[in-house]
């Protein structure tokens, strides 16, 4: 069992940027392939970004430029920054975990991120 805390969202001018983090519990993180996705209102969820265990990595065209995603195995923490942010970013942001399955199996609660003047 994996357990993710995400934390670092909140309220966000267009243009600016913040980082999302997200906590892992257990001593096998660095075998997971790891991802983050969002929800925005009305809208069906969508993958953001990923990274193997290996370390490879892939966006979303949308964010493509803008996010990066990374992550730290020694932390067991996973990163997303967000950079020239855009209202169309406005979302709640899910980390979510694929213990090799191919499909996340664990899912964190979400932190809102609001990009608004």
């Amino acid at each position: 069992q994996v357990q993710l805390v995400e934390s670092g969202g909140g309220l966000v001018q267009p243009g600016g940027s913040l980082r999302l983090s997200c906590a892992a519990s257990g001593r096998i993180f660095s075998i997971y392939d790891m991802s983050w996705y969002r929800r925005a209102p009305g809208k069906e969820r969508e993958l953001v970004a990923g990274i193997t265990s290996g370390g490879r990595t892939d966006y979303a065209g949308s964010v493509k430029g803008r996010f990066t995603i990374s992550r730290d195995n020694a932390k067991n923490t996973v990163y997303l920054q967000m950079n020239r942010l855009e209202p169309e970013d406005t979302a709640v942001y899910y980390c979510a975990a694929d213990s090799g399955r191919g499909v996340p199996n664990f899912w964190g609660q979400g932190t809102q991120v609001t990009v608004s003047s």
